[in-house]
């Protein structure tokens, strides 16, 4: 298949604050303001960024999200063929990273379509840096399963592999998350990090056993990332450990 021209028509996936409103690139604004249509997760949500950097709206803006995605991405597809350009957001971070996304962009890229990311903040990126575990190799894992039996086999599938592991996880679960993980990888250090960017971020660090009986006792607030190190004797603190 040949690659498209320079200037044609483009699907243009954006990061967005997962946030700060001030966290967006000067790229993704004035893109947001030439493209023909914006498909985003929540029109209420993205209207944020018009509003707070005073850029115009496209002409054509609608919803793109997990319960619509067939049809709206036959729309997106839609829009491309008649020569627009259409730029792809969601909430907060880059679409298709635990959002829908993958989806379309795979599409476009079958049907010759042009698509530019352009980059901008993941929750993913910051809580690792924030945790203060090794960045050298880790493995973005999304959300774990719901149910206790998935949940500890999906945990269990990276046991034994000296990567950090990313997950995203609802603040309703954290404490359970954290008190399996303990059970399946040992008592690693690990950081819990709350509402990265925004105005009451919180990033808890120490091993799992503490962090799973203080997030038991209460539960957090907000959006969680929580970052657990791989295995490696360093991190791991045994009953015999001072």
């Amino acid at each position: 298949m040949p690659e498209p021209e320079p200037h044609s028509p483009t699907l243009y996936v954006i990061a967005t604050p997962i946030g700060n409103l001030e966290d967006i690139t000067l790229r993704a604004l004035r893109i947001l303001g030439e493209v023909d249509a914006l498909a985003c997760e929540d029109t209420r949500m993205t209207r944020r960024i018009f509003e707070r950097h005073a850029v115009k709206s496209p002409r054509t803006i609608f919803s793109y999200h997990e319960h619509n995605e067939p049809a709206a991405g036959h729309r997106i597809l839609g829009l491309l063929e008649s020569g627009q350009s259409v730029a792809l957001t969601t909430d907060g971070g880059y679409p298709g990273i635990s959002d829908p996304g993958y989806r379309i962009i795979a599409e476009c890229r079958n049907r010759g379509f042009r698509v530019e990311v352009i980059p901008g903040p993941s929750a993913v990126t910051i809580a690792l840096v924030a945790s203060g575990l090794p960045t050298s190799s880790f493995t973005f894992k999304g959300f774990p399963p719901r149910k206790p039996g998935p949940r500890k086999s999906f945990l269990a599938m990276d046991k034994d592999l000296p990567h950090s592991l990313v997950f995203f996880e609802s603040p309703f679960r954290v404490g359970r998350l954290l008190q399996e993980a303990l059970e399946v990888l040992g008592n690693r250090l690990a950081a819990v990090c709350i509402e990265l960017t925004k105005k009451f971020e919180e990033v808890h660090r120490g091993y799992l056993a503490d962090l799973a009986v203080k997030f038991n006792e209460k539960a957090p607030k907000g959006e969680i990332t929580i970052v657990i190190a791989g295995s490696n004797p360093k991190f791991e603190k045994n009953e015999n450990s001072e």
